[in-house]
Order: C-alpha cells, then sequence, then structure tokens
C-alpha cells in the first residue's frame, strides 16, 4: 500500500481524477446524488486554497484504495490548532485490509508535524464499523461538548 499525501495546488489531474472518484463513492455512501463534476470543483478549490490536506492509498497495483479528507481550524478553548478528520472513505475491495488505519495514522501524523493539538472527527450514528475502528485507534466520544449544527441555505 503506497500512501500520497496531497497538500497543494499541484495535484496532478490523475490524483484529482482518483479523489474524485473515491469522493463520489463516499459521497453516495452518505447518500447523496452522484455528482463528479460538482465534487471535482469543491475538491479542487479546497486545495488550491490550501484548505485541506488529502491522503490517498493506492493499492500494489496502484488502484486507488482509499482518501482521507482534513481541515486545519483552531479551538480557542484549547489554545491551539485542531486536524479535523472530515472525509475518511476505503472502496468496498480494500475494507478490512488496513487502509482506513493507514490512512487514519497518517491524519494523526500530519496533526503532530503541524503542532495541532488533538484530532477531531465525527461520523454517523450508525457507523459501527467506524466507532470499532475509530476507539482502537484510541479516538474517545466527546463527554464535554454536545455538538449542534444550523442549515442555512
Amino acid at each position: 500500500m503506497n500512501i500520497k499525501h496531497i497538500a497543494t495546488v499541484d495535484i496532478d489531474e490523475a490524483e484529482l481524477d482518483d479523489l474524485v472518484m473515491l469522493f463520489d463513492q463516499y459521497m453516495v455512501f452518505y447518500q447523496r446524488p452522484s455528482a463528479p463534476d460538482n465534487y471535482r470543483s469543491y475538491l479542487a478549490e479546497r486545495l488550491q486554497n490550501n484548505e485541506a490536506s488529502v491522503f490517498i492509498a493506492y493499492s500494489d497495483t496502484q488502484e486507488a484504495a482509499g482518501f482521507v479528507l482534513n481541515y486545519h481550524t483552531f479551538s480557542s478553548v484549547a489554545l491551539g490548532q485542531i486536524l479535523v478528520l472530515n472525509d475518511l472513505f476505503v472502496a468496498p475491495a480494500y475494507r478490512s485490509s488496513g487502509v482506513a488505519t493507514s490512512l487514519i495514522e497518517q491524519s494523526i501524523q500530519l496533526a503532530k508535524t503541524t503542532g495541532a493539538v488533538r484530532v477531531d472527527l465525527a461520523t454517523g450514528i450508525d457507523n459501527v464499523s467506524a466507532q470499532a475502528l475509530y476507539e482502537k485507534l484510541g479516538f474517545a466520544i466527546d463527554t464535554e461538548f454536545f455538538a449542534y449544527s444550523l442549515t442555512v441555505q
């Protein structure tokens, strides 16, 4: 398994194609419409504006196997930078093979090298397999704060 870090505007078209293909599957998994052109624009903009860091896992045959997309933000209470592991997806053929663990470990290493004080993530309430993996890797459910969201569009 080879993992490539994509964090700048120098993403090449082949890598962007791989990312979009995986991201489209991710969105369908979360019951969003397949819209590769929209996702390409969104992802390219995030990368061009240095608003996201992406890791793409490739199989030994150079097939895109999974990705993780991270955003950098800050916490006033923690007085530091937070890495938000926002999106994680592994193609069905590569699940249970360590790809997700490798991608998460890359995100944790990125947080350490950028001086972040923690890595935050959220997952679906019914995504029990992801919850088990996160807990196995040391993530804990927040018991200090509730998360709220307000849709404004």
